[in-house]
């Protein structure tokens, strides 16, 4: 009927163009998720692979370790010394703070709330074994401290802080050399023009560490699903979808309301930052994602020493997914051992997780340590029940991370357009040019 004018769907059959498969197939997010699906598959039929996924897990995250320290050195150094106003730094950093308190006040109440509505430990059997694990993390929540916490920000050796790679310890000795190096005027330019270089040579190097993320990503799901097994979420199903649920709420209302209030499109924002939230899911560690972001928020029109300040800071400040987990958690095991918690024990609670969340790092099964010192310290409800929820951990853990990483990205953005440190016309262009893609 139509001859050689039939379109070409018709004489394709409909089936896509090769060059349009290999487009797709060479995009690194569509790679991550090819490669999560093998890790599950994998770690679901071949169990016994679980200890070489964990070392090929293990091998990608330190890679990404490697290059933390000195980014967030680089760019702050470049971002304060180069154009930074010193007011404009203590300015910036006490409203990050302000702004992660009150947000993360908002998510341990958010996670009261759906735990008391939801009520996910409410007919679930008590299990009190796993004791030798428990008192591990009982052990490391003992050292523990706020007031330690905040003394350990400051290094006692800068060449260790960048060696274990403490975040707060490298940031705090960055804002330093910067302010040290600023006071140097037009003397310090050749070095700070050297050191705008070793940055840029940096997300060099993490460019080629991201296009190993698929292999990072199958070993970290081949080894969860490999050691963990689907059947641990059999008894705790419940407790992990109700987490979820929460997280997801947190970030399509609460976050979405503060992107509305700065007009910002959330839906944008996560599109550009995909790769690294697939990354986050299959590393199940926020920390992993964080050079990257730094890099992206740049490229977005953020200014640099905004970006290094906050970025980083958050990873400890700002941990709104790992509030929520802890919130749901108390209230999750009070419910299991029939614990009957006063709106007043409640309140404490969220005052005592205010304090001991800011004590969890970016990294895999931290937030657990801050479980065990938050039940050490309110008395009430027995330790021994941790024990039901190490199983389950490792697949809340991913969530965590998710939530942690999209609420500092939100936190960076509106911070830099708070203080008119964002070029809104290129956080647009390169945005929304992302997004076009997708479409």
């Amino acid at each position: 009927m139509f001859g050689d004018h039939a379109p070409d769907s018709m004489k394709t059959g409909l089936r896509p163009h090769p060059e349009t498969v290999m487009k797709y197939l060479k995009s690194l997010y569509v790679q991550v998720i090819i490669g999560m699906i093998l890790g599950v598959l994998v770690g679901w039929k071949f169990p016994a692979f679980q200890d070489s996924a964990k070392l090929i897990s293990e091998t990608f995250i330190n890679m990404i370790k490697m290059v933390i320290a000195p980014v967030i050195f680089f760019t702050i150094v470049a971002g304060i010394a180069g154009a930074g106003d010193l007011k404009k730094v203590g300015r910036v950093g006490l409203k990050a703070f302000i702004y992660f308190e009150i947000v993360t006040t908002l998510a341990l109440i958010i996670g009261l709330v759906t735990a008391n509505v939801l009520k996910p430990g409410v007919g679930v059997e008590k299990q009190t074994g796993g004791a030798a694990k428990v008192a591990q993390y009982a052990e490391q929540a003992k050292e523990m401290d706020w007031g330690s916490f905040f003394s350990k920000i400051v290094p006692h050796n800068v060449v260790e802080a960048f060696a274990t790679g403490d975040i707060l310890q490298v940031l705090f000795f960055s804002v330093l050399f910067a302010v040290g190096l600023k006071m140097m005027g037009d003397k310090g330019g050749s070095l700070l023009t050297t050191f705008e270089k070793i940055n840029q040579v940096l997300f060099n190097v993490l460019k080629i560490i991201m296009r190993l993320s698929p292999i990072g990503a199958f070993g970290g799901m081949a080894y969860t699903i490999g050691k963990f097994g689907f059947g641990t979420l059999k008894d705790l199903g419940f407790l992990m979808m109700s987490f979820y649920l929460t997280g997801i709420l947190f970030i399509f209302i609460v976050l979405n309301l503060i992107c509305m209030y700065y007009k910002i499109s959330l839906w944008r924002l996560l599109a550009y930052i995909k790769e690294e939230l697939l990354i986050v899911l299959g590393a199940s560690s926020s920390e992993a994602a964080l050079p990257s972001i730094m890099q992206k928020l740049t490229a977005a029109g953020c200014e640099k020493e905004v970006v290094g300040l906050v970025i980083p800071t958050g990873y400890s400040f700002n941990l709104d997914g790992t509030t929520i987990y802890l919130s749901m958690a108390v209230i999750f095991l009070a419910q299991v051992f029939e614990v009957p918690l006063s709106l007043g024990q409640q309140l404490t609670i969220i005052g005592i997780l205010l304090l001991t969340s800011k004590g969890a790092a970016g990294v895999t099964g931290s937030g657990f340590i801050v479980l065990t010192s938050t039940l050490t310290a309110l008395k009430v409800i027995p330790l021994e029940g941790l024990a039901m929820l190490i199983g389950v951990d490792r697949f809340m853990s991913e969530g965590r991370a998710i939530v942690n990483i999209i609420g500092n990205t939100i936190a960076t953005v509106v911070i830099a357009k708070s203080e008119n440190e964002i070029d809104m016309e290129r956080y647009r262009m390169v945005v929304e040019k992302k997004t076009t893609r997708l479409i």
